[in-house]
């Protein structure tokens, strides 16, 4: 069995590009793969947005794939949200206090995003293969990168941050897949119902401009593999 743990952001993309059903797709194509979300992550998918009319469809969209099992929650993998929440909030702390603004630690990461390292961490020690399903920037930047996370964030502040630590080995050994190397499997693998020469192209474009970063550079490679 493996493991791919979805963060929000790849579920909102591709509830946003009508590319949900991949997901259904993926399942039927390799059920030794299980999809599973934290509760931290369905409050952010589901429970928060179903009260709110602008994204309520959005909202039922997740629940149809909980309710037909291709997402899960991880009490299916024997793991306790109690477990996670520790976890989370032990890796949220670490996180939170790495970027300084003035000598103010900042936050730079919310706990659904922390919540699915977590469960990889858990994962990873109980010997189970996993994937983080991110499509932001600084999470994985966090684990993969973490001396540009001065540069990253001031960008995004618009304003000058700095490192307050040098100490990243909290973050170290995950793997992650953005929404857009999603869709470019779906392509190859034929279980995309988008059967056109230039579909992979413009599935890829799809997922950047709903929130996938991913740089026009990796864009390019991505079209000529």
């Amino acid at each position: 069995m493996k493991v791919l743990v979805f963060d929000s952001g790849p579920l909102i993309n591709l509830s946003m590009n009508g590319l949900l059903y991949l997901l259904e797709e993926f399942k039927k194509s390799f059920p030794n793969i299980k999809f599973i979300i934290t509760k931290q992550v369905k409050y952010e998918v589901l429970d928060r947005p179903i009260k709110v009319q602008r994204f309520e469809l959005g909202a039922l969209r997740i629940k149809r794939l909980l309710d037909n099992k291709t997402l899960e929650l991880p009490e299916s993998l024997k793991i306790s949200s109690r477990e996670i929440d520790k976890r989370t909030k032990h890796l949220l702390d670490e996180a939170n206090k790495l970027i300084n603004v003035k000598y103010h630690p900042i936050e730079i990461v919310s706990d659904g995003e922390i919540s699915c390292l977590a469960l990889s961490q858990i994962l990873t020690e109980k010997g189970v293969e996993n994937l983080i399903g991110v499509d932001e920037r600084t999470t994985r930047i966090l684990a993969e990168d973490p001396k540009n996370l001065e540069d990253v964030i001031s960008r995004k502040l618009h304003k000058k941050v700095k490192l307050a630590t040098k100490n990243f080995d909290h973050f170290k050994d995950f793997k992650f897949i953005r929404s857009t190397e999603l869709v470019y499997v779906a392509v190859k693998k034929g279980i995309s119902k988008v059967k056109d020469p230039k579909a992979l192209e413009a599935m890829i474009y799809a997922t950047k401009f709903k929130g996938a970063a991913i740089s026009w550079d990796e864009i390019k490679t991505l079209k000529k593999l």
